[in-house]
């Protein structure tokens, strides 16, 4: 229950956090929703990685679908050379899903140094 708790926590405080703060503000997010829920650092990791991976694939599909794929049409052609938005949709959604799995892990982590607690789920 902690962890699906978790990934919700993560999704919405990084969602909300990216309405007034620029684009990185999801890594402070995630490390303080995982410092203050109490999860193994290996289920904290999966968690901000499905959090984000799905929270940012899902806002760039969005947009995406929104133009008509048009603007992502055009950059995959300039970074990728292919003119598939859903390749730089994918790869969005894990430079995003990367950055929560690390801040996640590193709350997790920075808990367990100040909290001794041997009851994780």
């Amino acid at each position: 229950m902690k962890i699906l708790l978790l990934t919700v926590l993560i999704a919405g405080a990084a969602f909300c956090s990216n309405l007034f703060f620029p684009w990185w503000s999801i890594a402070p997010t995630s490390f303080i929703v995982a410092t203050l829920i109490d999860v193994k650092p290996f289920k904290a990791f999966l968690c901000g990685l499905f959090a984000l991976f799905f929270l940012w694939g899902g806002l760039s599909w969005w947009i995406s679908y929104s133009n008509d794929h048009l603007l992502a049409g055009k950059m995959g052609l300039v970074i990728l050379q292919s003119k598939q938005p859903f390749k730089l949709i994918i790869i969005t959604a894990l430079i995003g899903g990367f950055i929560g799995a690390f801040s996640a892990l590193t709350g997790s982590l920075t808990r367990s140094l100040f909290v001794l607690n041997d009851n994780k789920e």
